[in-house]
């Protein structure tokens, strides 16, 4: 692959930040990569990791002449970040970010970008239970889905740059309307994250069973959903403040199909929960024949990785 930008600012250099960077290293896809981080600690961690040309700890020092700025903090920063960096950016550059909301951002960033600036809202669908900069690897976007989420009257030119930059990075592309996306994903994403979280700190509250009796007997659904609630609780309370409308709409029609499924039970009607269970199963095959998951036993994870 051939250099695409000559410089690329990552404002943030956690699982997302650090994967890009990574997976531009491997295609030689920038320049001159460049990190930011607010902490010096974590400047020091994605230092000896060694992804980046240049750390800094000045986000408009980081975003100087760089032709893609990429937001890549928690999103409840990112409005205070763009104010920041906004008078520092190069005329013709893209600013775009991986937040996992998108209509929420366009509110937030839309007002402090320049003329001349081309502001293309990105989710890269991808990442793991970890954090941090150690947590990144190239082969995080392989195969799985970018979506973009470009504002009414963006450039076109810009959108197919960053949709052949993010195909260049592995990933397949889609061009979704913000509130489309939203919806999509809290279903998909977010409310799956809340039910994890709330599970799994239910088992926590339990005072008829011990921890001890909670991690020694785990079944392989309990481990899933520890895996899950793992997540980076700053990115999360991020999305799920920035998505509420439709976090609290989905949630919604979970409470109501719960009650359907408590009511089964209640009254034994093994057939209604025959069919809602063959109906859910046949969802799992669909991921998996698209490629979004393998069918590998235990999801394909070794032991060591699923402890």
């Amino acid at each position: 692959m051939s250099e695409m930008f000559s410089k690329v600012a990552i404002l943030g250099v956690g699982l997302i930040g650090s994967s890009m960077a990574h997976a531009m290293r491997r295609g030689g896809l920038a320049g001159h990569i460049a990190g930011y981080a607010r902490r010096a600690e974590t400047l020091e961690r994605a230092r000896a990791v060694g992804f980046a040309d240049s750390l800094h700890g000045d986000a408009s020092a980081c975003v100087k002449d760089a032709e893609l700025v990429v937001l890549a903090t928690p999103v409840g920063t990112f409005a205070s970040l763009a104010e920041e960096i906004a008078p520092f950016l190069k005329q013709g550059a893209i600013l775009t970010d991986v937040g996992s909301v998108k209509g929420a951002v366009i509110r937030d960033v839309g007002p402090f970008v320049p003329e001349g600036v081309h502001f293309i809202p990105a989710h890269p669908i991808a990442g793991t239970e970890q954090s941090g900069p150690e947590a990144g690897f190239p082969e995080l976007f392989d195969g799985r889905w970018c979506i973009l989420t470009p504002p009414p009257g963006a450039n076109s030119e810009a959108v197919e740059k960053l949709k052949s930059f993010w195909q260049a990075l592995g990933s397949q592309v889609e061009v979704m309307e913000a509130r489309r996306h939203d919806l999509v994903l809290a279903i998909t994403s977010h409310v799956p994250h809340l039910i994890a979280y709330n599970i799994v700190g239910t088992a926590d509250d339990l005072e008829t069973v011990t921890e001890n009796e909670v991690i020694k007997f785990s079944a392989g659904g309990f481990r899933d959903f520890t895996r899950i609630a793992a997540s980076d609780p700053t990115m999360w309370r991020d999305v799920f403040l920035n998505n509420r409308d439709a976090v609290l709409e989905i949630l919604g029609r979970f409470e109501e199909d719960l009650s359907i499924l408590k009511r089964a039970i209640r009254w034994s009607d093994g057939e209604a929960l025959f069919k809602f269970f063959t109906r859910t199963r046949a969802i799992r095959r669909g991921i998996i024949d698209a490629g979004q998951d393998t069918a590998a036993p235990n999801f394909g994870r070794t032991p060591k990785k699923d402890q």
